[in-house]
């Protein structure tokens, strides 16, 4: 694998993103979204010394954003015809998605350094917070940021229209963190519908990293879900060469 191809794909949609209104668009909605929990878990009557507060809401707002990053990717290269001439340069399938995903996790990356004024802020108002939820918190959230990113690519490979893209891509993700909405419709008897249901949802892997626990069952679960749409997209794509 070529990492300098990786990085040329990574820096030019990089360069794209920071020419186009659509990324500041993301980075401010997010600020103001995390923002807004952010304040609230302040403005309670006993507010803990946390991020946690923002935590869940932010991984919800990355989920339903990072597709609006994505969309575009490889559905507007199949719109303008210059994914098949991408497809014939010197260069695979997998440095093509690679160099893709890691433009827009630096995106998430960026917008997510952008709130590390809040635990500033809990440094120099909140007392003596733990470090070890902070970091751990923003673990789980650049974690899901990369799992969205690998979804959201996937969704932009399947079609040349980035709305439908967006859409494929937002239920996908929807699907992954209400799963275990629907274990809880279960009955007893089925109880390995609800253990694998319950293993699929996002929100329940992201419990224990909010608290400061690093459990090796959650980290697995994520990089398995960013490298299975890694793997299916780079699939896609060599479908398409084929063509």
């Amino acid at each position: 694998m070529n990492l300098r191809a990786i990085g040329i794909i990574a820096g030019k949609e990089v360069r794209s993103y920071f020419g186009s209104p659509m990324a500041y668009i993301v980075m401010a909605v997010f600020l103001a979204f995390s923002g807004f929990f952010f304040a609230s878990s302040m403005s309670q009557p006993f507010p803990e010394a946390t991020v946690r507060g923002f935590l869940f809401p932010g991984a919800l707002a990355l989920l339903l954003l990072a597709p609006v990053l994505t969309m575009r990717l490889l559905a507007e290269e199949q719109k303008m015809g210059t994914l098949e001439l991408l497809l014939t340069a010197p260069v695979r399938d997998s440095e093509i998605v690679l160099g893709k995903f890691l433009a827009s996790f630096i995106m998430v990356a960026v917008t997510l350094a952008l709130t590390l004024y809040f635990p500033f802020l809990l440094f120099l108002f909140g007392g003596d917070p733990d470090l070890v939820p902070i970091l751990t918190g923003y673990l789980v959230l650049l974690l899901v940021g990369a799992m969205a990113v690998s979804v959201g690519i996937f969704g932009s490979a399947l079609t040349s229209n980035q709305i439908v893209a967006a859409v494929l891509s937002t239920g996908l993700l929807m699907v992954l963190w209400l799963a275990n909405l629907t274990s809880n419709l279960a009955g007893g008897s089925e109880i390995a519908w609800k253990t694998a249901v319950d293993y699929l949802a996002i929100s329940g892997h992201m419990q224990d990293l909010a608290f400061g626990i690093l459990n090796t069952t959650d980290l697995v679960y994520f990089v398995t879900v960013i490298a299975f749409f890694l793997f299916v997209t780079i699939r896609v794509l060599e479908t398409r060469r084929w063509r």
